[in-house]
């Protein structure tokens, strides 16, 4: 029995799957839809150019990929860290 489901979620029916090009769709996660490394800037460690001044994912599939789950949460206190006043 696996009980690590809660790190998986795949949407084949949105209309935008899958978001980023792929040669794995199988396995192409859809748990973070909106990546919420985006507000670190190039503190993300993905794969981003400055396209115009904005931050492009394009390229990137860190949160789309195996491990995707792990290497969110091992940010996440980076993350609060920056979007909180106190």
């Amino acid at each position: 029995m696996n009980t690590e489901n809660f790190k998986f979620f795949q949407n084949k029916e949105c209309e935008y799957f899958p978001c980023h090009k792929t040669n794995d769709k199988e396995n192409f996660n859809c748990l973070f839809c909106y990546c919420p490394l985006y507000m670190l800037k190039d503190q993300c460690e993905g794969n981003f150019i400055k396209n115009f001044g904005i931050k492009d994912c394009t390229n990137c599939l860190v949160p789309h990929s195996k491990g995707s789950y792990e290497k969110i949460m091992s940010k996440m206190k980076l993350v609060l860290d920056n979007g909180s006043d106190f």
